[in-house]
């Protein structure tokens, strides 16, 4: 069974505003049922939707992030917020691959035409920012190559028996990671400077030295 979060909200503290809550829940429970979702929190704020500090935005986006829930249950898409503060919270949810469902829509939500567009947009700036971040690295490290650095030096000793470890940077590895590449994309820098380097062993070396870390 899927696994789903309900967030109502209401803009101001006022008593009926309180009612429009218990009303959202009771709507949205139905929709869970309606679509055999287990609710696994319900979520309840009284803020304005233009201020995008909310604490319930954060417990919202914790759930998804860490894999408790793949779906959102809300009314409509005003109640994740208004203006800027609703485009970009649809983005991070897309970009956990939550998928967001309402009551106007009985289903998946069905963004405007606008909404669309502006999506697009955005997801097409941090695709190029992104690629511009990485290359910038990969010139910064062809030319500390190119002036005699060897990142391979900061290689740990290899194990014993079985197959010879692959010759990689560890601890380029690591310092990629924490600057925020993906092991796709370190995997990738590090082959362009000649390493014979797969995603996998990336990720490999990578648990291998955190774990050894921590001991």
């Amino acid at each position: 069974m899927k696994k789903a979060v309900i967030y109502t909200r209401v803009s101001t503290k006022k008593e009926e505003q309180e009612s429009s809550l218990a009303r959202q829940r009771s709507e949205l429970e139905g929709l869970a049922q309606k679509y055999g979702l287990g609710v696994v929190k319900v979520i309840e704020e009284q803020q304005s939707g233009y201020e995008i500090d909310r604490d319930g935005i954060f417990e919202m986006l914790a759930v998804f992030s860490e894999k408790q829930a793949d779906t959102l249950l809300i009314q409509d898409d005003t109640r994740l917020g208004r203006g800027n503060a609703k485009m970009a919270l649809i983005h991070q949810l897309h970009k956990l691959g939550v998928t967001v469902c309402t009551v106007q829509d009985q289903g998946k939500l069905v963004l405007s035409e606008t909404d669309s567009m502006v999506l697009d947009i955005v997801s097409i700036v941090e695709e190029h920012q992104r690629k511009l971040h990485n290359l910038k690295i990969r010139r910064g490290m062809r030319q500390a190559v190119e002036n005699g650095y060897r990142p391979a030096r900061n290689l740990k000793g290899g194990g014993k028996g079985g197959r010879r470890k692959k010759e990689v940077p560890v601890e380029e590895i690591v310092r990629l990671r924490n600057n925020g590449l993906t092991f796709h994309e370190l995997a990738a820098t590090l082959r362009g400077l000649g390493f014979d380097l797969s995603k996998a062993t990336a990720h490999r070396r990578y648990r291998e030295y955190i774990n050894s870390a921590g001991d």
